[in-house]
C-alpha cells in the first residue's frame, strides 16, 4: 500500500473532492483525519471509509480559525502527522466590479489564510516525524487568467501557488515537501447543476484539449501520488490536472 503507516489530515473532507481524497488515501493504507465544519457529513464519510476497511476519524476544523487548527493538531498529536492536504476552499462568483468587500474577505480567509494557518501548525509535527508532504489544492486559475472565473477566486488561488513554492524552498531542509494541484473544472454535483445550461457546459468543455471534465478520481489520484514516497523528489511543483487546459 502506497500510504501504509502514514497519517493524513485533509481539510474540507466531509464531501466532494475532499471526501474522494480521504477515501483514496484510506484505500492505500493511510489513517485519515477528515477535517471539516460539517459534522454530520464528515462522520458519514468516516463511516464509509471504515465500512470499506479503512481507518479514519472526524475532526471539527474551521480553517479560518487559528484556535481550531491548534485543537486539531492537539487531537492528532499522539498519532503523528505525515500528510497535510489543504483542500477547503470557496468561490463566491461575483466579478470584480460587483464583488462585495465582505465576500472578498471571506474568500481570502478560507482560500489563503486557511492553508497558511494549516501549514503553520503542521510544520512542527511534520518535522518531528522526520518530514512529510503538504499538498495545497489550487486551481488552473492559480496558473493563468481564466475567462470564466472571477478575479477574486483567481487571486486567492494565485496566492496559494506562490505560498506553496515559498514553503517548498524554506522547509526542504526538514524533508518537508510542499506541492500544489491545479484542476480544471471538476465534474461535481454543483457543476452538473451549472451545466444544465448547454452553453455553459460547452464553454468549459471547449477549453479542455482532452475534451472532458476532470473527475474527482483524477484529482484524488494526483494527490495520492504527491502524498506518496513515489514523489519523494517532487517539491515546489504546480501540478496541472486539467486535460491540457494550461498548455493551450
Amino acid at each position: 500500500m502506497r500510504l501504509a503507516n502514514k497519517t493524513a489530515l485533509i481539510s474540507g473532507a466531509a464531501q466532494g473532492l475532499g471526501a474522494a481524497m480521504a477515501r483514496r488515501f484510506a484505500q492505500e493504507g493511510a489513517f485519515v483525519f477528515v477535517g471539516d465544519i460539517k459534522e454530520e457529513a464528515g462522520n458519514e464519510t468516516v463511516r464509509e471509509i471504515c465500512e470499506a476497511g479503512g481507518r479514519a476519524a472526524f475532526l471539527i476544523l474551521d480553517v479560518t480559525n487559528e484556535q481550531s487548527w491548534i485543537h486539531a493538531m492537539e487531537a492528532i498529536q499522539a498519532q503523528g502527522l505525515n500528510i497535510l492536504v489543504n483542500n477547503a476552499g470557496i468561490n463566491i462568483r461575483e466579478p470584480i466590479e460587483l464583488m462585495k468587500a465582505e465576500n472578498l474577505d471571506a474568500m481570502l480567509s478560507v482560500n489563503v489564510k486557511g492553508p497558511f494557518l494549516g501549514i503553520k501548525h503542521a510544520i512542527p509535527m511534520l518535522r518531528k516525524g522526520g518530514g512529510g508532504s503538504i499538498i495545497n489544492m489550487s486551481s488552473v486559475c492559480g496558473l493563468l487568467g481564466h475567462a470564466f472565473t472571477t478575479e477574486a477566486y483567481t487571486a486567492t488561488k494565485g496566492a496559494l501557488t506562490l505560498l506553496t513554492r515559498s514553503i517548498a524552498v524554506r522547509y526542504a531542509k526538514d524533508n518537508i515537501r510542499c506541492n500544489s494541484i491545479h484542476p480544471s473544472t471538476v465534474d461535481t454535483p454543483l457543476m452538473r447543476e451549472l451545466f444544465k445550461d448547454p452553453a455553459k457546459k460547452q464553454e468549459r468543455l471547449g477549453e479542455v484539449p482532452l475534451g472532458r471534465l476532470a473527475t474527482e478520481a483524477d484529482v484524488a489520484n494526483a494527490a495520492l501520488f504527491l502524498a506518496s514516497d513515489e514523489a519523494a523528489f517532487l517539491n515546489g511543483v504546480a501540478l496541472p490536472v486539467d486535460g491540457g487546459t494550461s498548455a493551450d
